[in-house]
């Protein structure tokens, strides 16, 4: 009896992933090989049947408190959403029983020239017409206790900057001098792991070695035997694309003890 009432007194909190997409799968199965009890949400019909096919137990996203209430009590969610501008207050209203909340969010309220990124670094202005909604959201959260993860590029063995080289798809955003940083989907999923010991707390978090743009994709094609883009003016290119940012994680690192499994884009993107 002793030893049943010790294993029930360490078992972790039912874990919820609001909003299964890569990012929030790679979550999902990292607490799920851990042994936790992992519940899903998707707003389609579809990726919500791909999910259950992978064994995920899966409910519809909550829209409303009262719903979010119903699904989250007493659990660790995880937002991993991009925000719309009403369901994340709606949400968060709801998570005041919550064990612990994390959120997801992105680099990109920094300016795109923002240069060294680190947890010191305020965001002053939004950069662009999306990161108000994304303040907005990490702001309703963290009204709650919630930690924030601002990350930049996620990428993995089918996604990220490789892939779109390999594929002949990219062009290299004018000369490609702008750094850029990167995080592995499976690095993401142990800061956001991690974070559950932590309360509102805002962590920028990001592999340890930002390279200039030009500089990966070179290696890139050395690596996979590719030939290298051509270049495009910069004006040209998605947004994320004409950033110059550079993160520095320790302070996440450090605080959560985390040891990342890809510390460079080497370690990820080899061939």
């Amino acid at each position: 009896m002793e030893t049943f009432t010790s294993s029930v007194r360490k078992r972790k909190p039912t874990m919820v992933v609001l909003g299964c997409g890569y990012a929030g799968e790679a979550v999902a199965r990292q607490a799920r090989d851990e042994g936790r009890e992992v519940v899903v949400t998707s707003r389609r019909a579809e990726r919500s049947a791909e999910l259950a096919g992978r064994g995920f137990r899966v409910e519809a996203t909550p829209s409303s408190a009262t719903e979010a209430a119903t699904l989250c009590r007493g659990a660790f969610v995880v937002v991993a959403f991009p925000p719309d501008g009403t369901t994340d207050q709606a949400i968060a209203d709801g998570l005041v029983a919550a064990s612990g909340i994390t959120y997801l969010s992105t680099t990109g309220v920094y300016p795109l020239d923002a240069g060294l990124v680190d947890d010191d670094v305020a965001v002053m202005i939004a950069p662009s017409p999306r990161a108000p909604a994304r303040l907005a959201a990490e702001a309703a959260y963290r009204a709650q206790g919630a930690n924030v993860l601002r990350a930049p590029g996620i990428y993995g063995p089918d996604r990220g900057l490789h892939v779109r080289v390999v594929r002949g798809d990219h062009r290299i955003p004018g000369d490609g001098a702008r750094f850029l940083s990167r995080i592995h989907v499976e690095d993401l999923a142990t800061f956001v792991l991690a974070s559950e010991r932590t309360r509102g707390e805002t962590f920028v978090v990001g592999d340890a070695e930002p390279a200039r743009h030009i500089d990966v994709v070179r290696w890139i094609c050395r690596e996979h035997g590719v030939p290298e883009p051509p270049s495009v003016p910069l004006e040209t290119v998605h947004e994320t694309l004409r950033g110059d940012r550079r993160v520095e994680a320790s302070r996440a690192l450090r605080v959560l003890g985390v040891t990342l499994r890809y510390p460079t884009y080497r370690e990820g993107m080899r061939a």
